[in-house]
């Protein structure tokens, strides 16, 4: 889900709530007598991530679904997953329950569908509002803006809930040839699919990233580059694994030069390497691997759980309201992944947001996230205007933005490259010597590590002045 609801309560004007309920999980289906071969038929059409062997083609993935109940929606080869679906009760017994599961099913269908709130009516207040940004000048993107605003030949996915490409912020910078919407988790790049309807996210992660520099509203650390808008995030909220695989694969067909994932994969805010979560965990994997080949840096949210990632542990409930335990493979998807740039999210006094989940050797870089302290949210563009939000989710885009311009300024390099770049670049925070957030006495979190790599900071905070000095 996007990360900025746990955080929103005070920010309304954009605020996205999701109500986590007890639904029924994956179909279940009674083993399947021997020569059992008709389809039944008689339940509800379910959406299934499905894994093959690599190397399968798309004949015989299709002819496996098909003895196995199901239709394929689309199947990528490249990384041998399959969107299926179908109305078979055993569908997932048929073709294997450790290679398919239904993110629908465990979800259900009663989670509160969130309203679209606008920053403003009656047309989008044209005031300067750069000096509510406290937070590029933290980064020191007010400066580089004055070397380099970034190139038009770098485009950034914006993963998330659409972005709106009326916005006079983000008229100029939204790619609608690259932009497409993912939620049946085949690529649809109609402008319907891809545009904001329940949720301003998307819009306002896009102009942290991008927003123009004309002199009115706010301005993104690049404001050179383009964003496309690559819509994950359903109208009930929830981020279903199908459409993150589609929405990293689409990047990487199209050519774009990295990705914001300013979310979680759910059902689960960690995802186990193991049981029916292997699936959801081994195809995310596949998709980031891909994209990183294809030349596409993934850069993510660490998640607003406020969980040391680098050492999970304990129980936490599932979707099922059943409780699961946690272990050493269990990681925020796409943040925890090898090969992917995870952010965590600091306030206006640069000290770890209360909120943000932190893990030596998980965490990459920090950035400005804001907490609601003192009005320390971040102001960025809403559908209609603008307004402020908080969490990693806000985090995430500015080390976007910071790698947009490394790419700007390096048009050749690769992936890892530019990872390497950010986080060289960044500059060193010291953990904390007190973090007693609440004046209770006792330390809200601990952070290990020295200062230029530690576990609440990663390498530290990005830096956009360095990326184009």
């Amino acid at each position: 889900m996007p990360l900025f609801r746990r955080t929103m309560a005070a920010a309304a004007s954009v605020a996205v709530v999701a109500a986590v309920l007890a639904v029924p999980g994956t179909a279940v289906g009674a083993p399947l007598e021997e020569g059992a071969t008709s389809c039944l038929g008689n339940g509800p059409d379910l959406s299934y991530l499905v894994l093959f062997d690599p190397g399968t083609s798309a004949v015989e993935a299709a002819a496996e679904t098909t003895s196995a109940c199901g239709s394929t929606v689309v199947y990528h080869p490249e990384i041998a997953v399959a969107v299926v679906v179908s109305a078979e009760p055993r569908f997932a017994d048929r073709i294997g329950r450790h290679r398919a599961f239904s993110a629908q099913a465990a979800l259900g269908k009663s989670a509160k569908k969130a309203s679209l709130t606008t920053g403003a009516s009656g047309g989008v207040d044209t005031r300067d509002r750069t000096d509510e940004q406290w937070d590029m000048g933290m980064i020191r993107a007010d400066a580089a803006r004055a070397l380099n605003r970034g190139s038009g030949d770098v485009v950034v996915g914006v993963l998330d809930s659409g972005i709106d490409p009326d916005h006079p912020d983000l008229a100029a910078a939204v790619d609608p040839t690259r932009s497409a919407g993912c939620l049946t988790g085949k690529a649809d790049p109609a402008p319907a699919a891809w545009r904001p309807t329940t949720s301003p996210h998307g819009t306002h992660v896009a102009g942290l990233i991008a927003a123009a520099d004309d002199g009115r509203g706010v301005t993104g650390v690049a404001p050179g580059a383009r964003v496309a808008s690559v819509k994950v995030v359903g109208d009930d909220g929830y981020v279903r694994p199908e459409a993150v695989v589609c929405g990293l694969m689409w990047a990487a067909a199209t050519g774009m030069t990295l990705t914001n994932n300013s979310y979680f994969v759910d059902p689960w805010p960690l995802t186990c390497d193991r049981g029916e979560e292997h699936v959801v965990y081994e195809a995310v994997r596949r998709a980031v691997e891909h994209a990183t080949k294809a030349g596409v840096l993934t850069v993510a949210a660490a998640s607003n759980e406020a969980v040391d990632l680098a050492d999970p542990h304990g129980q936490t409930a599932g979707p099922d309201g059943e409780r699961r335990e946690l272990d050493g493979s269990c990681k925020v998807l796409p943040g925890g992944l090898r090969g992917v740039v995870a952010v965590s999210a600091v306030s206006a006094d640069r000290l770890k947001a209360g909120y943000s989940a932190y893990g030596l050797g998980v965490i990459d870089v920090t950035a400005p996230g804001g907490d609601q302290a003192h009005d320390g949210c971040v102001l960025s563009t809403v559908p209609g205007g603008y307004a402020k939000a908080c969490g990693t989710s806000m985090a995430a885009p500015h080390a976007t933005g910071v790698a947009a311009l490394l790419a700007s300024t390096h048009p050749d390099a690769s992936p890892q490259r530019l990872a390497r770049l950010l986080t060289e670049q960044a500059r060193s925070v010291e953990c904390p010597g007190d973090y007693d957030l609440d004046g209770t006495g006792g330390q809200d979190a601990y952070c290990s590590g020295y200062a230029p790599f530690n576990s609440f900071y990663g390498h530290g905070l990005v830096d956009a002045l360095a990326a184009v000095s």
